[in-house]
């Protein structure tokens, strides 16, 4: 249900983009084949990774086709940084068949347009949605900021540890089960199969006050959370995903 859930938040985002960016406008035409007979439309993209072979940006949003190493696609999201030889991670999308850029004056097969899009690896830096293009009283995406959480009065989980001490203790720690309660700073969902959270709890210092998680269960920007899992050292999945420390597929509560 809640990956149905995504799908329809996906589908409305889309809608946004398409009906808020008058530049930015799929073509018609009055000769559009019968719908009996035009051709099955795309599936929703899985979320992939890859690397930047062309980008451009046009009316608030940028365009990348990325190398999988498998096949190459065209993704689009608001308007962020990146340049050619970047690895990206691309999170589920809806299609967009036949899509006609008047602003680059440029046709594209098919195009998924995201919400986000992460630069760098899954910890990178991720588009944020401009201003005036969501619905009246839609959540901003990717908002709340980490900065905009408070982290006090974050109490540890029973039995279990801070970020500080994680991070003090990593040597001891590695391929141990642990248990810390934090607040997501940042949450990706459906990023290689799995949903990414950044977790923290107000402890400790630039570089050692922030921990990365994945899991199956769904989070947002500011719940509270129990995690539980085995804690990883120098894990490095490729592409410019390298952590120093990682819990992976851990058992979420959130509180």
């Amino acid at each position: 249900m809640k990956k149905q859930l995504f799908y329809l938040f996906i589908g409305a985002l889309v809608l946004t983009m398409t009906a808020g960016c008058k530049d930015e406008t799929p073509k018609t035409t009055a000769t559009q084949a019968p719908v009996e007979t035009a051709a099955p439309a795309p599936a929703a993209m899985q979320g992939k990774t890859g690397t930047v072979v062309e980008t451009m940006n046009a009316a608030g949003y940028t365009y990348v086709q990325v190398d999988s190493g498998t096949e190459k696609f065209w993704a689009a999201a608001p308007e962020f940084q990146v340049a050619v030889g970047d690895s990206v991670a691309v999170p589920e999308g809806m299609p967009m068949p036949n899509y006609h850029s008047k602003t680059l004056d440029r046709d594209f097969e098919l195009v998924y347009f995201v919400p986000a899009i992460m630069a760098g690896g899954a910890g990178g830096a991720m588009s944020a949605a401009p201003a005036g293009e969501l619905p009246s009283g839609h959540p901003a995406i990717g908002a709340p900021t980490a900065e905009d959480i408070d982290m006090t009065g974050i109490v540890k989980a029973e039995g279990g540890k801070s970020i500080e001490e994680i991070y003090a203790g990593k040597a001891e720690l590695a391929g141990q089960a642990i248990t810390v309660r934090g607040k997501v700073a940042k949450f990706s969902p459906e990023i290689m199969g799995k949903n990414w959270i950044h977790l923290q709890d107000g402890t400790g210092a630039e570089g050692t006050n922030d921990l990365t998680i994945t899991t199956s269960t769904m989070a947002k920007t500011g719940d509270t959370i129990v995690v539980t899992g085995v804690l990883t050292t120098d894990k490095d999945f490729g592409h410019g995903y390298q952590y120093d420390l990682i819990i992976e597929d851990a058992q979420i509560t959130v509180e």
